[in-house]
């Protein structure tokens, strides 16, 4: 998804650029052989490396430096300036290094350094790791774990039917038509044979004895394990209502319903979406960039007026109608027939699609048969270990101590799952690296992307900056003297100053 065409600018760093135009904390964009390069200074250390984000292709000449290093200003992912090891998710797969110097009073890029493999790490006591769940916290755990060094017998059992996937996209450009299906696998067929991951997928656990640690599969295979990563997830929460099982009643969590809802389109005029939720809100926006007509159904006022309050539900909302979208606010499902929805108002909504969206529910039945500790998810503490020694949750599914408010918390984001999942790997082999990020995630709604940096449930002041309209704003959430969350439109860098500080 890097945008590998971009027309390069900036200096030729072969040649040279000025050492004073490059002060203590900046950073430099040029090229080098046809690639765009980053050049920053750190006191008297100077670092280069490649300038495209490996996730989406997001500048980092735009992000910002903290520390020995420089987050991408798009999905704030974390790249090591010495190394250039994608730290943070979610980026996955580092960026290339350069050699530079100073030569009198230049600065010269001298040629791409070579990637360092991983050494190898012991880890006695751990011969063998198994994850359950392939989304967003197992994948990443599975690949950290290697990264790590990790030599051990390592298994990753996915209860889906293709292998670890962009889900983001899912509701987002893939469904739109914008985004090739070459996109969407996080990693290519053979990452997991070539890491010595065995990956298996359909594989569903049927039980889990935490005090012999030994899991089993539904057609009986068994695996035993010396530490476990709960990686389950969560899944749609069903509509409850007349017809809710007909053939044009979709939900949207896995590529299989992406690809579902893609299969019907040629057909579809008319689309239904129940629930106003980020996800609902998506897909909306996809299918009106394949023109089928859309109505929204939800019970609230606004749409994503009780996450991000009512100026930016109420942005939202004009953002959609200014593409189409038509809103039933404060109205309910009563039935779905096969061509339409019914509200409980008595209006008829004519559609040959119709999408749910009301949320989601955390997979906690595997931890529950197996006696740990729940609460509205899995429980965990700041390493993100379960009430069992080793075994771990991770992403969706678990509840964990926030380091800002002491509560305990269970946050739904791709990029929250990830990093969990990577921090689990860590502590899987022993680091304890306390769980102490900041959540993150981002929406896309046409060309507007709103960003979001912290976790606030419930606030008693937001403060607004900047104009909503011309998508330019920052939005604050407080609890008292308490800083909870950050909201941006069009200010990627001050979304990253609040992640470091919230993170602080």
């Amino acid at each position: 998804m890097s945008d590998a065409h971009k027309e390069l600018t900036g200096p030729d760093l072969r040649a040279g650029v000025a050492a004073r135009d490059l002060p203590d904390g900046g950073m430099l964009l040029g090229h080098f052989d046809g690639e765009a390069v980053l050049v920053a200074r750190r006191g008297a250390e100077l670092f280069a490396l490649e300038a495209t984000c490996s996730h989406y292709g997001g500048p980092l000449a735009e992000g910002l430096l903290v520390d020995d290093t420089v987050r991408c200003p798009w999905h704030h992912a974390c790249f090591s300036l010495r190394t250039g090891e994608a730290l943070r998710a979610p980026a996955l797969k580092a960026v290339s290094c350069y050699a530079v110097e100073t030569r009198g009073e230049q600065l010269v890029v001298l040629g791409k350094k070579p990637a360092s493999p991983a050494p190898a790490t012991a880890t006695p006591g751990i011969a063998s790791i198994v994850i359950v769940g392939g989304g967003a916290a197992g994948h990443a755990a599975a690949e950290m774990l290697r990264r790590e060094g990790y030599g051990g017998k390592l298994t990753l059992l996915s209860a889906d039917e293709a292998p670890p996937c962009d889900r983001p996209n899912l509701s987002k450009d893939y469904l739109a038509g914008n985004a090739p299906e070459e996109w969407i696998p996080l990693r290519p067929p053979e990452f997991f044979e070539q890491q010595k991951i065995e990956l298996l997928l359909n594989a569903h656990v049927r039980a889990l004895d935490v005090k012999a640690k030994r899991l089993s599969l539904e057609h009986g295979r068994e695996f035993v394990y010396d530490r476990l990563l709960l990686a389950t997830g969560a899944e749609p929460v069903p509509l409850s209502i007349e017809g809710n099982r007909q053939p044009n009643v979709h939900y949207l969590r896995t590529l299989a319903d992406s690809r579902a809802i893609i299969a019907r389109l040629d057909k579809v005029k008319r689309a239904v979406v129940i629930g106003a939720s980020f996800i609902g809100l998506e897909v909306a926006a996809a299918l009106r960039a394949r023109r089928v007509d859309v109505d929204v159904v939800a019970p609230d006022a606004r749409p994503l007026e009780r996450v991000l309050g009512p100026e930016l539900g109420d942005f939202v909302k004009k953002l959609h109608e200014e593409h189409g979208v038509r809103f039933h606010l404060g109205k309910k499902p009563a039935s779905i027939e096969p061509h339409g929805v019914n509200l409980a108002s008595g209006e008829a909504l004519a559609a040959d699609l119709v999408v749910v969206g009301v949320g989601v529910r955390p997979l906690v039945e595997l931890a529950e048969w197996a006696g740990l500790a729940t609460d509205r998810g899995i429980v965990v503490d700041e390493f993100l270990e379960t009430s069992a020694p080793g075994v771990f949750a991770a992403g969706d599914n678990a509840r964990y101590p926030d380091p800002r408010t002491g509560a305990k918390i269970r946050v739904e984001h791709w990029v929250h799952a990830e990093r969990q999942g990577q921090i689990a790997a860590q502590n899987m082999l022993g680091r304890r690296v306390p769980y102490r990020l900041a959540p993150f995630f981002w929406s896309q709604h046409y060309d507007v992307t709103i960003s979001y940096v912290g976790h606030a449930e419930h606030w008693d002041k937001l403060e607004l900056e900047g104009n909503l309209a011309s998508r330019d704003a920052k939005l604050t959430y407080w609890r008292g003297e308490r800083r909870l969350a950050v909201v941006t439109v069009g200010r990627d860098r001050a979304s990253l100053e609040a992640e470091v500080e919230l993170e602080a």
